[in-house]
C-alpha cells in the first residue's frame, strides 16, 4: 500500500460522490479521460474492481464500499491537517487557489489579479473556473469568489457587493425585432439546465414562459457571445453586459435577479498569511467596483419593457 499513488485516491472519492466519469470531472475541473486513466490505474494497484459500469452510471462494488468508507476517513484527516498547518504559514509567497466563475474572470477579475500579482511576485495564483462551489473544506481551493445567496456555513468570508442583473442585446438584433410585445415577446438565450437553481433561470421560468429559446448553455459567458451574435436578449450580471462592446442594456437591473458576490475562506486558512493578502486585497478591489457590480450606471438604451 506505501508504493500506491494516493493523488489517484481524489479521483476515486470523485466518481463515488458523482457516479459518473463526466460529474467527477466537473468536481475535479478536469476532463473525463483523466478521470477514467486515474481510477484505472488505482484498480490496478489495488487488483480489486471498485466499481461497476452500468448504463445508468458508476456503481461502487462490495469492496468499493468498503474502501471507500475508509478513504473517506482518511481523506478527512489529510484534509484536516493540510488546513491546519497551511493556517499557521506566515510567509507571503506560496500559491493560492482561487475559484470563481468563468463571468468574473471574463470581466473584471483579471486586471484585480493583475495588480495583485505587481503588489505580491512571491505569491503564484492558480484559477479554477466553475459555476458551482468547490469544497473549500478538502484544499479544492483556498478562496472562493463568486455569486451567491446563501454561501455555505462551513466557510467565513465577506459580501462585497449586490449583483445586479439586467437584460442586453445586440444593436443588430434590436433593430430587426420589434419591442412593442415587451421582453416576453423576444427571442432569448437561456441557461441550460446545470444553471437551473441560478437566479436568472428562475426568473425566466417565472416571466417568459411562453417565450422563444433560442439557444441554451452552461455558461452565462457563452450567453453574453451567444447575444453579441443577435441570437436574442439575454439576461446577463450588469459587470458582464455593460463591459462588452457588442451589447447595448435594453431593460434596467431587475430586482428578482440579484444575488450578492462573496469572497469566502475556510476557517483553518484565514491566518495564512498569503490567504489573508489576497482576501483583504481582493475584496477592496471589488468594493471600489461596487457601482459596475450593483448595476447603478445600467441604463436601457433601447426600447423595451
Amino acid at each position: 500500500m506505501a508504493g500506491f499513488d494516493w493523488d489517484n485516491l481524489r479521483y476515486v472519492l470523485a466518481v463515488a460522490d458523482a457516479g459518473s466519469l463526466a460529474g467527477a470531472a466537473r468536481l475535479l475541473g478536469v476532463n473525463h479521460t483523466t478521470v477514467l486513466r486515474r481510477l484505472g490505474a488505482f484498480e490496478d494497484q489495488l487488483g480489486v474492481r471498485l466499481f461497476e459500469r452500468l448504463p445508468t452510471g458508476y456503481v461502487l462494488t462490495a469492496g468499493g464500499e468498503e474502501l471507500i468508507a475508509a478513504a473517506r476517513r482518511i481523506d478527512d484527516t489529510v484534509a484536516t491537517l493540510g488546513r491546519k498547518l497551511t493556517g499557521q504559514d506566515l510567509r507571503l509567497s506560496g500559491v493560492v487557489r482561487v475559484t470563481t466563475t468563468d463571468t468574473l474572470m471574463g470581466s473584471i477579475l483579471p486586471e484585480i489579479l493583475a495588480a495583485f500579482r505587481t503588489a505580491h511576485p512571491g505569491i503564484q495564483l492558480e484559477i479554477a473556473l466553475s459555476n458551482s462551489m468547490f469544497n473549500l473544506s478538502k484544499r479544492d481551493a483556498d478562496v472562493a469568489i463568486r455569486p451567491a445567496k446563501d454561501p455555505p456555513e462551513s466557510l467565513i468570508g465577506r459580501q462585497v457587493a449586490n449583483v445586479a442583473f439586467a437584460v442586453y442585446g445586440s444593436p443588430d438584433y434590436l433593430a430587426k425585432h420589434d419591442s412593442a410585445g415587451g421582453l416576453a415577446a423576444h427571442r432569448w438565450v437561456a441557461p441550460d439546465d446545470s444553471l437551473a437553481e441560478t437566479s436568472v433561470a428562475a426568473w425566466m421560468r417565472s416571466e417568459l414562459r411562453g417565450s422563444e429559446i433560442a439557444l441554451r448553455a452552461g455558461s452565462l459567458l457563452a450567453l453574453r457571445q451567444a447575444a453579441e451574435a443577435g441570437l436574442g436578449l439575454a439576461a446577463l450580471p450588469c459587470y458582464l453586459g455593460d463591459m462588452s462592446p457588442g451589447l447595448v442594456c435594453v431593460h434596467a437591473p431587475i430586482a428578482a435577479m440579484q444575488t450578492a458576490l462573496w469572497i469566502l475562506t475556510h476557517e483553518d486558512l484565514r491566518h495564512t498569511a498569503r490567504i489573508r493578502a489576497f482576501i483583504e486585497f481582493a475584496a477592496a478591489a471589488l468594493s471600489r467596483r461596487r457601482p459596475l457590480l450593483e448595476g447603478a450606471e445600467s441604463r436601457p438604451r433601447a426600447a423595451g419593457k
